[in-house]
């Protein structure tokens, strides 16, 4: 299959869905969160697809490069704040394992993208 936009790669796609898990995940986190771990969370996931769609159509492999760690960064930076909610007890362990094995598949796939440019 010819990638012939943003959204036709996998690691994009991937990056939607724990966008909308995550989503499904803070709307159960306390009210006193919102402007706080909920925000936080939210805002790192959207920044996964964001930074992969944005180095995508920047048509430079040194700026797509860049762009990619970022993205890679707020994976990481999610998974911190996963589990400061497993710690708060807003979230399950279970869950939470269920996440991030989802969020380590993106950042894996993130990373091969990246020794590949």
């Amino acid at each position: 299959m010819e990638i012939k936009d943003y959204k036709d790669l996998k690691i994009w796609q991937k990056g939607i869905e724990l966008v909308n898990k995550t989503y499904s995940i803070t709307e159960k986190f306390p009210n006193s969160e919102l402007y706080g771990l909920t925000s936080q969370m939210r805002r790192a996931a959207i920044s996964i697809p964001s930074n992969i769609a944005e180095g995508f159509v920047r048509k430079h492999t040194k700026e797509y490069f860049h762009f990619l760690t970022i993205s890679l960064g707020s994976c990481a930076e999610l998974d911190t704040q996963v589990i400061i909610a497993v710690e708060r007890k807003y979230i399950s362990k279970d869950l939470c394992d269920n996440f991030t094995n989802e969020l380590y598949y993106e950042m894996r796939m993130i990373s091969s993208l990246l020794n590949k440019l």
